[in-house]
C-alpha cells in the first residue's frame, strides 16, 4: 500500500488526487492519495507530527521553498534551484527533489517543442526557478520578468549556461522576441499583459494554471493564432516524474500519460 498526499494552501482545486489515484489503478497499485490544507510556516510541523503517514509528499504553493528549511536531503538540481515539489520518505528518511521543471521539459517534448532560442518567463517564484533549471540546457537567452528583484541572484542561479536577463514587471512586453513563453505566476496575475499579444504571434505559451481555464493570457493567445499548452500537460508529467521516483521501477509513460490525460480534461471542465 502505498499513500501520498499533494499539500499546500489553498488546496481545494488540486487535480492532483485525481491523478495519482487514477495512476494507481492504471498501473495495478494499491495506494490513496489525497489533498491536505498546509499554509505557510506550518509545513515542518505537519511533516513532524503527521509525515509518518505517507511515503511520499507533493508540494504545491506556498511551500516549495519553505520545504528547503526542513531536515531533508535535498539533489543538487533542487539546491540549485532552491525549490522542492516532492518529499519521499525511505524509512523515517526524507529526501527532496523538484519534478516541475522535468514534467515542463517532458510536455513541451509531447508537443513537439524541444529546442529554443529565446525564452521568456513570466513570474519569479519556486516553479519559475525549476522550469529555468529546467530549460537552462536547451534555450540560448533566458529572460525572467519578476516583481521583486530580490528573487533575481536565485533565478540566476538556477542557470548555468543560458544567456540570463532579469526584466523587471512590466505591462509592455513584446512578445515576439521569444519563441517561448512560460507563465508561473498564478490565476489572473498576468491577466494584463494579454494586451501585448498581437495577430500573428509565432512563440508558444505555455501556461502553468490549468484552472480556471482559460486565463485570459492564454485565450488572447489562442486567438491571435499561437500555440498555447495548458496547464494540466505541467501536473500530468510532473506527477508521472514523482511517481517514477516513489515506485523506482519503470512503467510505460507513453501509455499512463494517454489513459491519464482525458481523465484530467474531464475533471478540470
Amino acid at each position: 500500500m502505498i499513500k501520498g498526499a499533494v499539500l499546500g494552501s489553498p488546496i481545494t482545486h488540486s487535480l492532483s488526487p485525481v491523478l495519482h489515484s487514477a495512476a494507481f489503478e492504471f498501473l495495478r497499485i494499491e495506494g490513496t492519495y489525497s489533498a491536505i490544507e498546509v499554509a505557510a510556516g506550518t509545513l515542518k510541523d505537519f511533516v513532524r507530527q503527521r509525515g509518518s503517514e505517507f511515503d511520499y509528499l507533493s508540494l504545491t504553493m506556498p511551500l516549495k521553498e519553505e520545504v528547503l528549511s526542513l531536515d531533508v536531503v535535498a539533489d543538487s538540481l533542487t539546491q540549485r534551484i532552491q525549490s522542492g515539489n516532492t518529499l519521499i520518505n525511505r524509512d523515517g528518511l526524507w529526501s527532496l527533489t523538484s519534478t516541475d521543471g522535468s514534467g515542463l521539459v517532458a510536455a513541451l517534448a509531447h508537443a513537439g517543442l524541444t529546442k529554443f532560442e529565446s525564452v521568456l518567463i513570466l513570474g519569479a517564484g519556486g516553479t519559475a526557478r525549476a522550469v529555468a533549471g529546467a530549460l537552462d540546457s536547451i534555450v540560448e537567452n533566458l529572460h525572467v520578468l519578476g516583481r521583486s528583484s530580490i528573487r533575481q541572484d536565485a533565478l540566476e542561479s538556477a542557470v548555468l549556461s543560458a544567456d540570463f536577463e532579469y526584466k523587471r514587471w512590466s505591462l509592455e512586453v513584446d512578445f515576439s522576441e521569444y519563441d517561448l513563453v512560460v507563465n508561473t505566476t498564478p490565476a489572473g496575475a498576468a491577466d494584463l499583459l494579454a494586451n501585448n499579444v498581437q495577430p500573428g504571434i509565432t512563440a508558444a505559451l505555455f501556461d502553468v494554471v490549468y484552472k480556471p481555464w482559460p486565463t485570459e493570457l492564454a485565450k488572447r493567445w489562442s486567438d491571435c493564432g499561437g500555440e498555447v499548452i495548458n496547464g494540466l500537460e505541467l501536473l500530468l508529467y510532473q506527477g508521472i516524474d514523482q511517481l517514477e521516483i516513489v515506485l523506482n521501477n519503470p512503467f510505460d509513460r507513453t501509455a499512463l500519460a494517454s489513459h491519464l490525460r482525458p481523465i484530467l480534461r474531464r475533471a478540470a471542465s
